[in-house]
Formats: C-alpha cells, sequence, structure tokens
C-alpha cells in the first residue's frame, strides 16, 4: 500500500513513517521496502539505535521518501538533527502495534504524535491486537477500519506443540537431550533474561552444539551477525530474548523451545509466529518447556 501511494505521489518529501519496536524488525522491514519498491526509485532510511548517528544524519539529510525507525532514535533525531522534521509524512504505521502502544514506548510515541501531521493515514499491524489496540481505535481514529484473520490469539495448524514437566535443578540436562535427538534440526530457545540467554549460549557451545545469541545487551552488529548466522543455516541454535519474538521472517523452523515460559498468552503467539514460514513441517517435535 506505501508503495502504491508513493508510485501515485513522486515527489521529494518523506511521505511515511514506518515504527517498530526492535531494530531487527526495523532492519527487515527497510530491505523488503528497497527490494519491492526499487522499480520506483524509492528512497528508504532504517533509523536505530546501537550504530553511528553521524551516518543516519547524513542519510536522513538525502530526504527519503520513507523513513523505518525504533521509537527512540527518531525522538534522538527530532531534537539533534538541524533540518529534520516529520512535518510531512501522510502515512504513519505502526507494526507489532500492540508492542509499541505499551508503557515502555509511551513517551517516545507521545512525541511523535505531536509533531507528525493530523491529517494522516495511520496503519497499525499486529499478531495479537489487545484491549489497549482497540480503545485507541475508537479514541482517536477517524472511520477506522479493521481487517483481522482471527478473533482470538491462535497458531498455525501444523504447529505441534508438547510440553514436559521436570525438576528445575534437571532442565539444562532435559533441554541437552532434547537437542542431541534431534540433531540438525533448525532451533529458537526463548529465555526470560539477558544473562540466561549468554549463560545458556555458553554451556550449549561448551558441550558442542553450536548456538548464537541474540539479546538487547548485544552490539548492533553482534545482533545482526547472530540473526544471518542462523537464517543462513550457518548455525542451527538460536538462543534469544523475547527482543526475536516480534515478526522476524526465518525461512523454517523446526523447534521453538521455550525454556522460560512467557509471562502472557500473546507473547507465547508471537514467539511460535516463525513456524508460519514453514512451507513444508518437518517431522520434528516442536516442544513448550
Amino acid at each position: 500500500m506505501l508503495l502504491q501511494l508513493l508510485q501515485s505521489n513522486q515527489n521529494t518529501q518523506l511521505t511515511s513513517l514506518i515504527l517498530s519496536p526492535t531494530r531487527e524488525l526495523a532492519v527487515q522491514i527497510h530491505e523488503c521496502i528497497l527490494a519491492l519498491g526499487s522499480c520506483v526509485s524509492v528512497k528508504s532510511v532504517c533509523i536505530y539505535g546501537g550504530v553511528d548517528i553521524i551516518e543516519q544524519k547524513t542519510a536522513l539529510m538525502r530526504r527519503p521518501h520513507v523513513v523505518v525507525a525504533t521509537p527512540g532514535r527518531i525522538v534522538d533525531h527530532l531534537q539533534t538533527t538541524v533540518g529534520f522534521s516529520l512535518s510531512t509524512p501522510k502515512t504513519l504505521a505502526l507494526d507489532e502495534a500492540d508492542r509499541l502502544l505499551d508503557a515502555d514506548f509511551a513517551n517516545e510515541l507521545s512525541t511523535l504524535l505531536s509533531v507528525i501531521p493530523q491529517q494522516r493515514r495511520t496503519l497499525m499491524f499486529s499478531a495479537t491486537m489487545t484491549k489497549k489496540v482497540e480503545k485507541l481505535k475508537r479514541a482517536s481514529l477517524k472511520n477506522p477500519v479493521a481487517v483481522s484473520v482471527s478473533e482470538k490469539y491462535s497458531t498455525v495448524d501444523t504447529l505441534v506443540q508438547n510440553y514436559l514437566f521436570m525438576p528445575l535443578k534437571y532442565k539444562d540436562h532435559y533441554l541437552l537431550c532434547v537437542l542431541r535427538s534431534l540433531a540438525g534440526s533448525s532451533v529458537i530457545i526463548f529465555v526470560a533474561t539477558c544473562e540466561g540467554c549468554e549463560r545458556l549460549n555458553i554451556l550449549l557451545n561448551c558441550l558442542q552444539i553450536p548456538a548464537v545469541s541474540l539479546n538487547g545487551r548485544m552490539s548492533q552488529n553482534k545482533r545482526l551477525s547472530s540473526l544471518l548466522k542462523f537464517k543462513s543455516g550457518d548455525v542451527n541454535t538460536l538462543v534469544c530474548t523475547d527482543v526475536a519474538s516480534r515478526g522476524l521472517d526465518i525461512p523454517e523452523v523446526d523447534l521453538v523451545v521455550n525454556y522460560d515460559l512467557p509471562a502472557e498468552s500473546k507473547a507465547f503467539v508471537h514467539r511460535v509466529g516463525q513456524l508460519i514460514w514453514c512451507e513444508k513441517p518437518r517431522d520434528a517435535g516442536r516442544l513448550n518447556s
């Protein structure tokens, strides 16, 4: 939709702002826009933290049509980048809208909504729409239209779900048995904390199970490198926090392990969402421990 609008309105102004809750998802959206918009010469810039802000300032001064950003870094640019403003976008898109409307992003989102034009098209996307989003739709949007595939949180039909009960002190032992019984399978392991993520990653590598980690305390280069290694198949095991649970397009995943259970049901739906992309699910069982 955004590309169709750009094609019909070729100009040198910033026409669309797309917000993402995570850096990796912002990069993925940016790459999709560049690929799909190459035929209409769309200029897109990806803005997120953890990398050189000077290069981003230069890119913003080149007058892109689309800015894909995480809320915190784009607010930084509004406050520090001379000549940059959000006075022209006609479209605002919120990917993983329910996450962006959480309290964690409240201040940044309030700042952005105060400067972006009131006369605009607002698009919100998410696999799980919360009551907060429904209230926003009723209170703030003009003539809203909702398009939904399901009215409840649901997983794909091809997802096989299992669980294991075990003494807490043997949790690592059970995980290792599962991974070794499914050697060669593509596995994502979700943990609750950054410390737990690094501990488990070190443990697996010490036991000759090649793995990479992805969490919020890593540098951005290391985060992107880990994700690339996993997506390309160089490493079959990804140990991560919920920073990797939102919207990432991973071509094929055989097993999703909830090493630490999520705090709420919608987080579970997002964690196993990668399996939607499997065209031919393998026989390996899926485990939620």
